[in-house]
């Protein structure tokens, strides 16, 4: 009998073949059926039950059978079930990661660590991006614990907005914190010393002789009105410190009182979020200001980008006009003439850290919560001189 088969690529019915009698009419017959446990059990001849603990790592099984077992699901080509593994060992053996922002350039060296960790351990990986929104990073974190991930790294995008951070590892949900730390909560985090960092950088332009040197920052509460305030009271971090943003504000500030240099407020620019285009408006209304700055520091790559942008359309030369030193070493730094000063942090080292530190506290749980600090280095290039 002829009946029409239906093509993988085309309409219904538009190719016609003559089957053999007895040939079942699925149009997946010509493929293999995928191997079940029972189908591995009957192989290796043993239970299936005995097969799920050979295979799933669970239990006690026999050595000589435990290798039996595995030859033959490698020869049927089986694949376990994650799923039903999971509900015998309560474990997915999946870490969730929340990127702040996963199209910067940070984020996805930081989630390379990552993910070269986890898969050097037999973990995998599930990635969200909150875009630096809270609602979004809370609806991420949810998300992550229906796909019930051992596990969440997280960059938070606000310090304070946390309850839904503490709700997951209060439900036993380890959470690691990944260049950002947060009030409320104790967990393991890695960091870097963002203040120290800071005021290595704006030291060095201090040093060369810089008295005007404006700060391009994010940071979401600032007002200019409020700035003199601000700055006569930060002399401690406090929450909002907690941000790199206001801790590298700090370390700016920090880095003039050492050296006995006032701080002009209107030389602080807080672009209220992290685009590059308000970086870019902020560079250029300190670059009008009269007296104008001698140097510029932006406190992270966002910023740097908007920044260099504003001199750039300005026609700013550097350094003869203006030194520039840019927290974050991009790859793109040292391709222009001259070549950025820049702090340089080990982003890929962060995310193995990070990934290392959850995975011990998966395996050890009753481990303290540690906060672990990596180096920043300042790497001076040709952006900076002494001011003319």
């Amino acid at each position: 009998m002829r009946r029409p088969i239906r093509s993988g690529w085309g309409a219904p019915g538009d190719i016609e073949t003559e089957e053999p009698q007895g040939m079942a009419s699925s149009p997946m017959n010509t493929e293999r059926r995928r191997a079940t446990i029972a189908d591995v059990a009957r192989e290796a001849g043993v239970s299936a039950a005995t097969a799920g603990r050979a295979l799933g790592d669970y239990g006690y099984v026999r050595e000589e059978i435990r290798e039996r077992v595995r030859k033959a699901a490698e020869a049927l080509g089986y694949r376990p079930n994650s799923l039903a593994r999971s509900m015998i060992t309560g474990r997915t053996n999946t870490i969730g990661v929340v990127g702040a922002d996963i199209a910067n350039p940070f984020f996805a060296s930081a989630m390379r660590g990552i993910g070269d960790v986890a898969r050097q351990e037999g973990f995998g990986t599930i990635l969200t991006n909150s875009d630096e929104d809270v609602a979004l990073e809370r609806e991420a974190v949810g998300l992550l614990l229906q796909k019930q991930v051992d596990g969440i790294i997280v960059s938070p995008a606000s310090p304070v907005e946390t309850g839904h951070l503490i709700e997951a590892a209060q439900s036993g949900t380890p959470v690691v914190l990944l260049d950002r730390d947060v009030a409320g909560l104790t967990a393991d985090a890695v960091l870097t010393d963002s203040v120290s960092a800071s005021r290595t950088a704006v030291g060095h332009l201090l040093g060369l002789g810089h008295r005007r040197i404006a700060i391009i920052a994010e940071l979401r509460t600032a007002h200019d009105k409020e700035w003199p305030n601000w700055i006569g009271s930060a002399t401690e971090p406090d929450v909002q410190m907690l941000m790199p943003s206001g801790a590298r504000l700090l370390g700016y500030i920090q880095a003039h009182e050492a050296a006995g240099v006032p701080i002009d407020p209107a030389l602080i620019r807080g672009t209220g979020s992290y685009d590059p285009a308000t970086a870019r408006e902020q560079t250029l209304a300190a670059l009008r200001l009269d007296p104008p700055p001698s140097a510029i520091f932006t406190v992270d790559n966002v910023m740097t980008h908007g920044a260099y942008q504003a001199c750039r359309s300005m026609g700013i030369r550097i350094p003869e006009d203006l030194s520039f030193v840019a927290y974050d070493d991009m790859e793109w730094m040292t391709f222009v003439e001259p070549n950025i000063t820049a702090l340089s942090q080990p982003v890929y080292e962060m995310g193995k850290a990070a990934a290392e530190m959850l995975i011990r506290r998966l395996r050890s749980p009753d481990v303290e919560p540690a906060k672990r600090f990596l180096d920043t280095k300042l790497i001076v290039r040709g952006s900076t001189t002494a001011p003319r």
